[in-house]
């Protein structure tokens, strides 16, 4: 079984322009993502997908994998699936995010294994418990409730599930009742571009998350839960605690 990472690029971000290429220590941010994820044990190999030369040449220049994807792509999934549809040998499709420069191989592994002995598991993803009100109130910050078999119920910006009485909160945060979702998905390849066809649909539009499409369809999204702290990028904030950690604790993903 054949398993490919894929990581979309874009170089125009609102937040902080030219992201994938800005440098965390010695190497710029793209980089470190691939070496992150070089180190996952099921990933067979590992392509830098993007739309921009620039993006392209760090790739090239660092000796990663690349393949240029037409620019009117509008979504991440769909920059994905681009690449997918070229990799007739592939089974499994793992979508890693751009900005996330520290992403444990193991974190990877362990979202990857359960499609592994599930045959008809088609996707999974990772999320981690929520433990401050300040990210529970971030709309930045998904959320997801699950059932009891570990397949997502519900993803939102908003709080998920609602309190009615709001001295429960501390309680119930501590107990693990709040979960935030990592933008890490995992996909049998097939099942992919059969997904990224598929028309956009309400509550995707009205929440602005894609994965809200699979569960609307009837599919189910597996949830593996992690413990461990990803450092997303996104902001200047964000870029400065990057650095911060990569300084603190070496060159941790060479």
């Amino acid at each position: 079984m054949r398993t490919v990472a894929v990581i979309p690029a874009r170089y125009a971000s609102t937040r902080l322009p030219g992201k994938p290429l800005v440098q965390i220590l010695d190497k710029p941010m793209i980089e470190w993502v691939y070496r992150s994820v070089k180190s996952s044990r099921l990933v067979d190999s590992v392509i830098v997908a993007t739309d921009d030369q620039r993006i392209f040449d760090a790739v090239k220049g660092f000796g990663g994998k690349v393949v240029m994807t037409p620019d009117d792509i509008q979504t991440g999934s769909d920059r994905i699936a681009y690449v997918a549809n070229q990799l007739n040998d592939t089974d499994i499709i793992v979508n890693v995010q751009g900005d996330e420069p520290f992403i444990s191989g193991g974190v990877i592994d362990d979202a990857v294994m359960p499609l592994i002995v599930e045959p008809a598991l088609q996707v999974a993803t990772l999320v981690k418990k929520i433990t401050t009100a300040e990210e529970l109130n971030n709309p930045s910050v998904v959320k997801v409730v699950f059932d009891k078999f570990s397949n997502a119920v519900y993803f939102s910006r908003s709080p998920i599930p609602y309190l009615r009485e709001k001295e429960e909160l501390i309680r119930q945060m501590q107990s693990g009742l709040f979960y935030k979702h990592i933008g890490l998905y995992v996909y049998r390849r097939d099942f992919l571009l059969h997904y990224t066809r598929l028309p956009q649909s309400q509550l995707e539009n009205a929440e602005k998350l894609e994965q809200l499409r699979i569960l609307e369809n009837g599919y189910k999204i597996r949830v593996v839960e992690t413990v461990t702290e990803n450092i997303s990028v996104d902001t200047p904030e964000d870029l400065y605690r990057a650095r911060t950690f990569a300084l603190s604790f070496g060159q941790l993903r060479n």
